[in-house]
């Protein structure tokens, strides 16, 4: 039994449940950005420590398979990058890195947005935008941002 689970538990399986698993936590907080259930589910350490498991468990794979700096090429250029994400799990990796810190970059403008009582309907659109392409969302929450606060500040 506890082979059939291991054998559920590998990279494609990682990438769906991660997938599909951070979409609940968007909603939450776009629909219910300032409800107990948002607090509690996405604005703690609940989401991060889901994501930080499955980085683990991938990681210390690599380990297991000795190559743990096999294909890290990260500074040689695009070309090394390229060959890098050709490394299944190396890739996934990189992809929870990703849904880590633009959900924790959404949380971020949602505990900001209150800060400034900037509408939800204005925090709405970075929201989607930074699911979707993580800084880009952030500036253009930014730029809102200023109109509310009233002050342009480079390091709030």
């Amino acid at each position: 039994m506890i082979n059939d689970l291991l054998d559920l538990i590998n990279s494609d399986t990682i990438y769906l449940v991660a997938n599909w698993g951070v979409i609940p936590f968007w909603l939450l907080l776009i629909f219910f950005p300032n409800h107990g259930i948002t607090n509690f589910f996405v604005q703690s350490i609940i989401a991060p420590t889901l994501l930080a498991l499955a980085y683990g468990y991938l990681s210390y794979s690599l380990y297991l398979d000795n190559n743990i700096f096999d294909g890290f090429e990260l500074y040689s250029g695009l070309d090394g990058l390229y060959s890098m994400f050709a490394n299944e799990i190396l890739l996934l990796i990189f992809w929870l890195h990703f849904l880590a810190i633009s959900l924790f970059t959404g949380t971020w403008i949602i505990r900001d947005a209150r800060k400034y009582l900037i509408p939800k309907i204005i925090t709405i659109p970075s929201l989607v935008i930074t699911y979707f392409t993580g800084p880009l969302g952030l500036v253009i929450y930014w730029f809102f941002r200023i109109f509310f606060a009233k002050k342009i500040s480079f390091n709030d």
